[in-house]
């Protein structure tokens, strides 16, 4: 394996640890190594938290070696002070030289000027080692930055014989009727902890009442996004609670509500995504109904679609958005197909 492959692959397995908990920093991880070995390693933990290139830094026992040692990051280097001085800074300081970069930081900020400023201080940089790796694992942060919109991803569960629910006058309402079985529930919950927000229409919170939190594992809750144009949403709904926050997006002020976030929009995908954006959410998982998720089907907007399919049938009921799946691939989760699908 070439060396500079292995390092890096340690780089993108220490960033990946922090998928859901970096928001709205991109997932970074760094290794610093010394005669083919590895004296200090770190990854950015969370927002605020030190940059993976200065725990990386910190946790090199001997700092004479770090003038002798290589320092390979899978996302370039900031120049810029934020919540942290630039990372820059702290590499040039400590004298090393060598740096093996992944991806180039597509954000504005940045964008080539961490390279460019080691470069013109005298490191040598060699940049775009597993550039295809390293820039899928930020894939929601490159979208974000290079699209200006959200990372979006549509998920739902549908029946063997294609429908998402019974009928309304086949179910009580306020109670979620589960199709999938209860692992592919725990893998959900898991999703949602590695997304920055998540979306349903206001139908789906009158007929199930979700949570829309990770309660079945050990995550951060998503931001809670409820489309809700004509002011339905009932007061005691459980999307209200302070488990995480909630928007709202309405066409006029809902003046029963005790939030004051919700927002006044037009009701077009373009002007929701602008705002998100705006907003600074990187990420958005949309689980439902299946008329909010056609819409996002319907005008090619989505970067990934999760599809969790019953062995088991419901006869008549709602219908499951419309995506062809028949003759692509799956895996089994217990007696549940799972998709997964990416548009590019």
């Amino acid at each position: 394996m070439d060396t500079h492959i292995k390092y890096m692959k340690r780089c993108i397995e220490l960033a990946s640890k922090g998928i859901g908990k970096t928001y709205p920093n991109p997932m970074v991880g760094c290794v610093i190594v010394y005669n083919n070995k590895i004296i200090g390693e770190g990854s950015h933990e969370g927002y605020g938290c030190n940059h993976a290139e200065v725990n990386a830094i910190n946790s090199v026992g001997d700092m004479g070696l770090l003038k002798k040692s290589t320092l390979y990051v899978n996302l370039e280097p900031c120049n810029h002070y934020g919540k942290t001085p630039p990372c820059t800074k702290l590499i040039l300081e400590k004298g090393i030289k060598n740096v093996i970069i992944g991806s180039r930081d597509p954000n504005n900020l940045v964008k080539g000027g961490g390279i460019d400023t080691l470069i013109s201080n005298g490191c040598n940089v060699k940049y775009g080692i597993m550039k295809d790796e390293c820039d899928s694992l930020n894939k929601r942060f490159f979208t974000f930055h290079n699209h200006k919109r959200p990372y979006i991803i549509l998920k739902w569960a549908e029946s063997k014989d294609g429908y998402i629910s019974p009928k309304k006058s086949d179910r009580n309402k306020g109670e979620i009727f589960w199709i999938s079985n209860e692992e592919s529930k725990k893998m959900s919950h898991y999703f949602r902890s590695q997304e920055h927000s998540i979306l349903i229409g206001v139908q789906t919170v009158i007929d199930d009442d979700p949570e829309l939190t990770t309660r079945l594992v050990d995550g951060n809750n998503p931001t809670r996004i409820v489309l809700d144009p004509n002011n339905r949403i009932p007061s005691n709904s459980k999307v209200l609670s302070n488990e995480s926050e909630t928007i709202i997006f309405s066409s006029t002020k809902n003046l029963e509500l005790n939030v004051d976030n919700d927002i006044i929009i037009e009701f077009e995908l373009d002007s929701i995504l602008e705002f998100l954006y705006k907003r600074g959410i990187q990420s958005v998982i949309v689980e439902g109904g299946a008329y909010t998720i056609q819409k996002f089907i319907n005008t090619n907007k989505w970067d990934c679609i999760r599809i969790f399919k019953s062995n088991k049938n419901l006869n008549e009921g709602l219908v499951a958005p419309k995506y062809e799946i028949d003759k692509l691939e799956f895996r089994m989760i217990g007696d549940n197909k799972f998709y997964e699908i990416f548009k590019n």
